[in-house]
């Protein structure tokens, strides 16, 4: 028996939540906005505590900075009883500012000076790590591209999540090529269907999945050229904020992965999920449960 169901790497750090009052904003001297706040958790934490909401033995692995931000972080998986395994940096830990408007819509400003790019994973510890691991989810955040080859080679099946590509940048293939299951958002692609069927035919993907908001998702296996779509659900609450609904479809849809379920199960279990994250505020952390899972399929 494995330790861990789910290796998370990559992706944490600490979002600023502003909400303003229409996007795009337009130009002005200054807005008055709600209360400003840091809240710690970006996709690789909101992954992993997602998953281990859902009952998966979860570890999260990546590196932080000696700073507020990662104190932040840290305390995070403290309080929510999720492993988590800390590489220092220097260049400090990943932050990002969320601009979310009335109807939850969202864009996020990523500050690309935390990141060093002479910083790696140990290969040891990735090794060790993904050998008591069933799967890792690798988060396209530096130094993840270079950890790849060790957990293929642990044997551990690798699922990552592409985000907004574009479906040109060669940044985002590399994470794709070794990948088993591959999730992107439709939002940055012209033709989703056609970047599905290529991303199936450059790497070893068993599975490409594109989510794509209120059009729901879709599905593409490589035992077969049928595109299954999920519609998406009807919240259980008044939708505030997008913020995290990517990323809670992604532990919805691996939970039935990790259970042994079809892929439509698979699909409306991600949908569940990221229906319910429409429904939280940024500045909360709260995941859809098990059972509310279960009692969808």
């Amino acid at each position: 028996m494995t330790d861990y169901d789910v290796l998370v790497l990559g992706g944490a750090g600490v979002d600023t939540i502003v909400y303003v009052p229409e996007l795009p904003l337009p130009y002005a001297d200054s807005y008055m906005v709600p209360a400003i706040q840091a809240r710690p958790g970006q996709t690789g934490d909101f992954v992993a505590l997602g998953l281990h909401a859902l009952g998966l033995r979860t570890h999260h692995l990546d590196v932080l900075g000696a700073d507020r931000e990662g104190d932040l972080v840290r305390d995070l998986h403290e309080r929510h009883g999720v492993g988590f395994t800390v590489v220092p940096t220097a260049a400090g830990t990943k932050r990002a500012v969320n601009l979310v408007d009335p109807v939850g819509r969202r864009l996020s400003l990523y500050d690309v000076s935390r990141g060093d790019a002479d910083d790696r994973f140990p290969e040891d510890l990735v090794a060790k790590l993904a050998g008591v691991s069933r799967h890792a989810h690798v988060s396209i955040t530096h130094p993840g591209a270079q950890a790849l080859p060790a957990i293929v080679a642990s044997g551990a099946t690798i699922s990552t999540d592409l985000h907004n590509w574009d479906g040109e940048n060669p940044y985002h293939l590399g994470f794709a090529e070794h990948a088993d299951v591959v999730f992107v958002s439709a939002a940055a692609l012209a033709d989703h269907e056609s970047a599905m069927r290529e991303l199936l035919s450059r790497g070893r993907a068993r599975a490409v999945i594109a989510t794509a908001g209120s059009a729901g998702a879709f599905l593409l296996t490589r035992d077969s050229q049928r595109v299954r779509h999920q519609p998406a659900l009807v919240p259980p609450a008044p939708v505030v904020d997008s913020n995290g609904a990517g990323d809670a479809f992604v532990t919805g849809f691996l939970f039935g992965l990790l259970d042994g379920a079809d892929w439509d199960t698979c699909l409306r279990y991600g949908a569940v999920a990221g229906a319910f994250a429409c429904t939280i505020p940024s500045t909360r952390m709260e995941f859809v449960s098990r059972d509310d899972l279960l009692a969808s399929a």
